[in-house]
């Protein structure tokens, strides 16, 4: 059984990959941001509290082009109400014992790789591991955009086009090994890929917005596949 300090220590060991991920795809932001007329502190701070790729740089299209604030706001809504459901789904692998400050800490820190490495995790998910994974994750995605927004235009757009991609093979990583072996986990991952690209291409689908899209999938392909197989729960204490 691990102390609070092995399951930061933990968290922390796997949070390290996120943060060099979140690095090169802020990095990029960051540029942006600078490009778009934000200053090194609006544009950290716009990081340190949002903390999501789609939304920040959807929000940052839309300040550039200057959106009313209930704009920017709904569409930030949409775009990551998505964490609602991985807010739900983690909800379920904590002590229902968790205090109310350690569930605010967590859901501060949600993000689809900080969720995809903690919903991985064995049993009950200790918040002190969560902590670890955000304290690698959210400074490397904060540092990421101070160093882009200072750096400004120097790099060419070829470099900063390669790295817009990272995010992608960031959630790559996260996806694959504990699909390893596992034919139920891959068989929804293929089936998610088909039908994502199925929604992103029908007519009918199109005026819907890319986040509630993401929200139908999620809770279709997952709601289908806990029905049919249901995961046994496992018990763990923590000190």
């Amino acid at each position: 059984m691990k102390t609070n300090i092995g399951e930061w220590k933990s968290g922390l060991k796997n949070g390290i990959p996120i943060a060099i991920g979140y690095f090169a795809v802020s990095f990029t932001f960051g540029i942006l941001a600078k490009q778009a007329g934000l200053n090194p502190f609006e544009a950290l701070l716009m990081s340190v509290t949002n903390l999501t790729s789609a939304g920040q740089f959807a929000g940052l299209t839309l300040i550039a082009t200057a959106a009313a604030v209930v704009e920017i706001a709904v569409t930030q809504l949409i775009i990551n109400s998505r964490y609602f459901l991985m807010s739900f789904a983690l909800s379920q692998k904590i002590d229902p014992n968790t205090p109310i400050y350690h569930r605010l800490l967590m859901a501060y820190g949600i993000t689809d790789e900080v969720f995809g490495v903690s919903i991985g995790v064995p049993g009950k998910l200790s918040p002190y591991y969560a902590y670890g994974v955000m304290s690698a994750a959210v400074p490397g995605w904060a540092l990421g955009t101070l160093f882009g927004v200072i750096s400004g235009d120097i790099l060419p757009p070829r470099m900063i086009s390669a790295l817009s991609i990272a995010l992608f093979g960031m959630l790559l990583a996260v996806i694959i090994p504990p699909a390893k072996g596992n034919k139920i986990l891959s068989g929804v991952i293929i089936i998610s890929m088909v039908l994502s690209l199925v929604f992103a291409e029908l007519q009918i689908l199109q005026s819907i917005s890319s986040g509630l899209k993401i929200i139908i999938l999620t809770i279709l392909i997952a709601g289908v596949a806990a029905f049919v197989f249901p995961v046994k729960e496992h018990s763990k204490e923590y000190e």
